[in-house]
């Protein structure tokens, strides 16, 4: 899906397919079918947009055999589809029975985060949309934060040398520009703007800059509008917005809000948790540890876990869906779009409690349809406008 900025600029609107379990060539086909034109039919509208995830072994693939990546796009068009931006944070293996802190690996000191973050660009340089400007990938920020010895910070600056020549070289080859986009998260060497501004705010900012997560963004209780200001004033692009909502309990010391909570602390993905002190914002690196006591409970909690956008929790819970409101407000409210590329990224859908995941695939579709229109919503409210060639969501 598309949107008009009124300076002009284009937003693509997509749903990651991180959602979905597929880690072969074959399987990211078979979910275009199964799941995305699904979404795409349950919204009426002639085009959607899919931000890929595509696992180490399919990248090797379709690097290895350009007539894969033309499979892929002609699968693509087929079904009402289009990418400009992938999502390169996991590597693998994203939904094994248990993940955690796997996630982050290899990390950016590790020369295999680099191999495979470049050729995710090359791939998406073939998969582009022909009157795309520009593409996106995002990834990790550097690495969960221990261990981070001097030795690998240096090791990963290197790498983000190289990572500019490599992306500089296929706009110069292909006539296609992709930025990569470091994504801030609660636990990681970089957990907030003011550090992404501290590490990342040297770069060349016409290739590197940040994905803004707004589930990362409302768990480290950073403030919208002055992570976009910080952002924008150290002239680190903004470009990629993955649109995800946290849980937030109000009064964590009440019973019932956590043994709702408990219904959240499964065993795949981490769930960093934090709550404002006077001391300063404290956390725990999984849910589990602050029900069990490691975390104080006079102040909200808020819990990397990402919510649907769409359907408020159940009470005592909520989510910080406004969080993700005033975001978009700062990014896309005013004169100049300050991003481009918006990603719904609730990966969550199958860990949620029992009784509220969905039903087979249709399920699945229906709610990731649901999330679509409410961030549309949130878009036009804004003075976005739906593309004129194509039929977008009613509203």
């Amino acid at each position: 899906m598309r949107l008009h900025h009124r300076d002009g600029t284009t937003v693509h609107l997509a749903y990651c397919s991180n959602v979905h379990t597929a880690e072969t060539l074959d399987g990211v086909v078979a979910q275009l079918a199964e799941y995305a034109e699904p979404v795409r039919r349950e919204l009426g509208v002639d085009l959607l947009g899919i931000g890929l995830w595509l696992a180490h072994d399919v990248v090797i693939e379709l690097v290895d055999q350009p007539s894969a990546v033309a499979r892929l796009r002609d699968e693509l068009a087929l079904r009402g589809l289009e990418t400009v931006t992938l999502n390169a944070f996991p590597y693998q293996g994203f939904h094994r029975e248990v993940v955690k802190k796997d996630v982050y690996l290899p990390d950016w000191a590790d020369d295999r985060r680099l191999d495979y973050t470049l050729a995710c660009a090359r791939v998406l340089a073939g998969l582009l949309p022909d009157d795309a400007v520009r593409g996106s990938v995002s990834t990790l920020p550097l690495a969960w934060r221990t261990p981070w010895p001097r030795a690998h910070w240096e090791r990963s600056h290197r790498a983000f040398d190289r990572l500019t020549t490599g992306l500089a070289t296929l706009h110069r080859d292909t006539g296609r520009r992709i930025r990569v986009a470091f994504e801030p998260e609660p636990g990681c060497v970089v957990e907030n703007t003011t550090q992404a501004v501290r590490e990342f705010g040297g770069l060349d900012p016409e290739w590197l800059g940040v994905c803004l997560d707004t589930c990362h963004l409302a768990v480290q209780f950073e403030d919208p509008v002055a992570a976009i200001a910080r952002l924008t004033d150290a002239g680190l692009p903004v470009v990629k917005v993955q649109a995800s909502a946290a849980l937030q309990a109000d009064d964590p010391a009440d019973p019932a809000a956590r043994a709702a909570l408990a219904g959240f602390a499964e065993q795949r993905f981490l769930h960093q948790t934090r709550t404002p002190s006077p001391g300063g914002l404290r956390g725990v690196d999984d849910l589990p540890e602050a029900l069990a006591g490691a975390l104080p409970d006079t102040a909200p909690w808020r819990v990397h876990f990402h919510a649907p956008l769409h359907a408020p929790a159940e009470p005592p819970l909520r989510t910080t869906a406004p969080v993700l409101s005033e975001t978009l407000r700062g990014l896309f409210g005013g004169a100049e779009a300050l991003s481009d590329h918006i990603e719904v990224e609730t990966y969550t859908w199958n860990v949620l409690p029992a009784g509220s995941r969905p039903t087979g695939p249709a399920g699945l579709a229906a709610g990731l349809a649901a999330e679509l229109t409410w961030l549309q919503r949130e878009l036009t409210s804004l003075g976005l406008t739906p593309d004129p060639q194509r039929k977008e969501i009613s509203a």
